[in-house]
């Protein structure tokens, strides 16, 4: 399987948009990458700018050592030419066709011996579990056997690579979990490299090993999943990650020797960073964070319960301080009276630290309230 490079690809549409800023990225033999972010961020964009789908207006795209795209050396091979499989969010299955014939059609059209054929769309629908379904049409399907379909006639050529456009996008809530563990199951037993586009964080979250999350066609933060979720590059990567999201403080911070002290003007705390760092005497940050580390407890701050939404495994606070709010977890089958009085307190050292201007993080650290 190859490694994927793209070197300073950008993507311009017309005169003032652009869709993809100078994207420098490695997708490697094996990985399963999501490309993520907000609706027009450049996502869908790239994945078929590495499809071959769609050309570049600048910069260059590498299959292992094979210039598979080049604006300065004239290089463009076509989609047929990369050993890719690409699967769409509407499936696109011949409604006409049988499930077999489906599947076999690209096979017949690569001139693939009818033996293998035969072999082959046995083989896959035993792997994606619709062997029973081999003789029925599309509209006889489920929406969930249909996306397994549509999977088995992308695989049954042996693509290098497979590329998905939110090919979950269109089913409920129940099948979408169900295939996203279909998903990790074929990625593992196929060991082929996996290229995702979704919106979904908790998709991207559960099913990837690395994440490239991307702004308004810029790349903010490419690594693993809990690395982006724990330590976010700045406070978008920290807002996007999550649900419910990260709580952001606006406070005003004094150094004391290794320890600065954070005063949120409804409360003041100690951040204690978990490696020294180098920032201003005095300084405008935001405080990261996470609602798990918001705690409800027998002492602390005292806080109104602005809503409760109990799941059976864990309840979703907004709590308010004053005019300050925050997201916490209680877990635990328990629920909380709207506009009663709690004590929360903070725990845990993975709080972020972000410069207020910039809004680039500046370190983690352990919070402990002093006033």
């Amino acid at each position: 399987m190859p490694t994927i490079k793209l070197v300073n690809v950008t993507k311009q549409f017309g005169k003032g948009s652009l869709a993809v800023d100078k994207l420098n990225m490695e997708i490697k033999n094996g990985e399963f990458v999501s490309l993520l972010g907000p609706s027009g961020c450049g996502k869908t964009t790239t994945l078929r700018m590495i499809a071959g789908l769609e050309t570049p207006t600048e910069g260059e795209i590498y299959f292992d050592d094979v210039c598979v795209f080049s604006d300065e050396k004239g290089i463009n091979l076509s989609p047929d030419k990369r050993n890719i499989g690409f699967l769409f969010q509407n499936y696109a299955l011949w409604p006409h066709m049988t499930v077999r014939k489906n599947i076999s059609f690209g096979l017949e059209n690569m001139k693939w011996p009818k033996d293998q054929i035969e072999a082959r769309v046995d083989e896959i629908c035993k792997t994606m579990r619709i062997e029973e379904y081999k003789d029925r049409y599309p509209a006889e399907l489920s929406g969930g056997q249909q996306q397994r379909v549509a999977i088995a006639r992308t695989l049954a050529p042996n693509p290098k690579v497979l590329l998905m456009d939110e090919p979950l996008s269109n089913l409920d809530a129940k099948l979408r979990n169900d295939m996203r563990a279909e998903l990790k199951r074929l990625h593992l037993n196929t060991g082929s490299t996996f290229v995702y586009v979704t919106h979904d964080q908790s998709e991207a979250m559960t099913l990837s090993t690395k994440v490239a999350l991307i702004k308004l066609g810029i790349l903010q933060q490419y690594c693993p999943p809990l690395q982006l979720y724990g330590e976010p590059n700045n406070i978008f990567c920290a807002d996007f990650m999550g649900n419910p999201s990260m709580n952001f403080v606006e406070c005003h911070g004094k150094k004391e020797g290794d320890k600065i002290i954070l005063n949120t003007k409804r409360f003041i705390c100690e951040f204690t960073p978990n490696e020294p760092i180098d920032v201003p005497e005095e300084n405008e940050y935001v405080l990261g964070i996470r609602p798990e580390f918001v705690n409800v407890s027998n002492d602390g701050l005292t806080a109104t319960v602005i809503s409760s939404l109990p799941s059976g495994m864990e309840t979703t606070l907004s709590v308010a301080i004053d005019d300050i709010v925050l997201s916490a977890v209680a877990f635990g089958s328990i629920d909380f009276a709207m506009d009663s009085e709690v004590k929360i307190n903070f725990s845990g050292n993975r709080y972020v630290l972000f410069d207020k201007a910039s809004t680039n993080k500046l370190t983690l650290g352990s919070l402990k309230v002093i006033q």
